[in-house]
């Protein structure tokens, strides 16, 4: 009988066995569009359960924002232990089901710019060597639950543990900082450190490539996950728009004599990758186009403007999605020049604002879609005077009403878009940005606009963040313009790439160009780009320890 009995015991569970599924699941979809699912609330026990209900237990070191999503399929009870569960959920577990995507993220001036991932877990191993030093990783309790499932316990002292609402603060108290944090919790005043190539607020972020992306699986019978409904990551591509800001385009002088020699495109070879990357690409063309421009002078002394016609293939070939008109030379060769310019733009479909053929187009707001997120430009002259032609008859650059911006900008708020507001300004060839110019930006940011940035400027200026997030770059320098040894720093630039998710707001990355020649800009190697940024980061308007 006692062989009998283990006889039979070893039939059921080979049986059992049999129900299990055969091959692993697919690996889910990480972009697929999450699902409005019920709250977690895990207050039934399996002993409460009916015989026939099957029982799921989640781990308690998944995130909460997964476990408030699952939904379970009808007739299913939570367990609170997992002995007594059917159906097993956590990190790292059985067949894949979902990947929480997190960050490795610093104050925004920080000068590192990605590490690796053996570089990461030697500090999580209390083995820290540079950027990290014997810095703490800073983290919350969550975060430090799912990451030490994945990766085990750190060593004691190399993490920090903080409320999740208050690492931001915690890591710019602390600089140089190093933080991880989910993907959601990703914004403006953080910056987003790439880990092995990867970044997750990249258009082409892989999340199977990326050592941040956790894996949560699911262990179980096959029969008892059906109906059953969880997202597939925190993560979704289709809610992501990146939008690129530059600065001064001024198409004249050395700068189209060196087209005329090299070629029309010739200015965007090194730069037009990471342009033609954007979702939306914003250029502040500040010169009309003329049928009878006459062919440019390297040395022209005058700073009355115009560009041939053909030099509007650069901009297409770059990816330019925006036009900003702002610009002070725009009334240099007159009414029909701005007129013919107009044309121009709205033949090829490229949409314009900051100037238009009167004063009521001008003041506009432009306003796009893409991938759900709503985002409105508006923009305008704050010099005035001759630079602003734009009256209720006359085309041309329209000047700053600030009031009437303020109104303007606060409906767009309320519409629900993110507000991108520009401006053409005062020239200061100083790195610190000019009280004229903090006046009038921080004026526009209170009135809620989200990106504030200054396309005046032939020397960059420094930045700032307001008390609401919003992020003002009081000038991002030449983009392509003739600049290079006419001042001391006319030939060093920021490109910046803000990024939109879920119609917010969220992030900016900054690049930093080098003029090689009159014309053509390059990315800095990054020796440049530390020197530079640190020039940058000190002439902020914010706490900054130089390194």
């Amino acid at each position: 009988m006692r062989k009998l009995t283990i006889l039979v015991l070893l039939t059921g569970l080979l049986l059992a066995g049999c129900n299990l599924p055969s091959s692993p699941a697919p690996a889910p979809d990480p972009d697929a569009a999450a699902i409005t699912l019920t709250p977690f609330h895990p207050d039934l026990s399996a002993e409460e359960a009916a015989p026939s209900q099957p029982a799921w237990w989640l781990d308690p070191a998944l995130p909460a924002s997964f476990a408030e999503q699952v939904n379970l399929p009808e007739g299913a009870v939570w367990a609170e232990d997992a002995a007594e569960a059917d159906v097993l959920v956590g990190v790292n577990l059985g067949d894949p089901l979902s990947q929480w995507v997190y960050a490795l993220a610093a104050p925004f001036p920080t000068l590192t710019d990605a590490v690796s991932l053996a570089e990461l877990q030697a500090a999580w191993g209390g083995r820290a060597g540079e950027p990290f030093a014997s810095t703490p990783l800073l983290l919350s309790d969550e975060t430090l639950a799912v990451l030490s499932a994945l990766w085990g316990q750190p060593v004691a002292g190399a993490t920090e543990v903080h409320p999740a609402d208050e690492l931001l603060e915690a890591a710019w108290a602390r600089q140089p900082a190093w933080a991880l944090i989910p993907f959601e919790e990703i914004a403006p005043r953080w910056k987003v450190l790439a880990v092995d190539g990867q970044s997750p607020i990249w258009k082409d972020f892989d999340p199977a490539a990326y050592p941040l992306s956790v894996p949560i699986g699911v262990q179980g019978e096959a029969a008892l996950l059906a109906g059953a409904q969880t997202p597939a990551s925190n993560r979704q591509a289709d809610k992501l728009t990146t939008v690129i800001i530059t600065g001064v385009t001024a198409l004249v002088r050395a700068t189209a004599y060196t087209m005329d020699r090299n070629g029309v495109t010739y200015p965007g070879e090194d730069v037009g990758p990471l342009l033609r990357e954007g979702d939306i690409t914003h250029i502040s063309n500040e010169v009309p186009f003329a049928a009878d421009c006459p062919l440019p002078d390297p040395v022209q002394r005058g700073l009355v403007f115009c560009s041939n016609p053909a030099y509007m293939e650069l901009l297409t070939d770059i990816g330019t999605d925006v036009i900003e008109l702002t610009g002070d030379h725009f009334n240099d060769w007159g009414a029909e020049a701005m007129l013919y310019t107009l044309d121009m733009y709205r033949e090829i479909g490229l949409p314009y604002y900051g100037g238009g053929v009167n004063s009521a187009e001008a003041r506009q707001a432009l306003t796009l879609e893409h991938n759900g997120n709503h985002i409105a430009f508006i923009g305008c002259n704050g010099k005035g005077g001759s630079y602003a032609s734009a009256r209720e008859d006359h085309p041309g650059t329209v000047e700053c009403d600030y009031a009437l911006m303020e109104q303007q900008v606060q409906e767009l708020v309320q519409a629900g878009y993110v507000v991108i507001a520009t401006f053409q300004h005062n020239e200061n060839y100083v790195f610190r940005p000019p009280e004229t110019l903090v006046r009038d930006f921080t004026r526009i940011s209170t009135a809620g606009a989200h990106i504030i940035s200054g396309s005046q400027a032939h020397q960059a200026h420094g930045m700032e963040f307001t008390g609401d997030g919003a992020i003002i770059a009081y000038g991002l320098g030449n983009m392509f313009f003739d600049q290079r040894g006419v001042v001391e720093y006319g030939d060093q630039a920021l490109i910046t790439r803000n990024i939109i998710y879920d119609n917010r707001y969220i992030n900016t990355e900054v690049f930093t160009i080098q003029f090689v020649d009159f014309a053509k800009p390059r990315l800095m190697t990054p020796e440049e780009r530390a020197v530079f940024l640190d020039i940058i980061f000190n002439a902020s308007r914010w706490n900054y320890p130089s390194p």
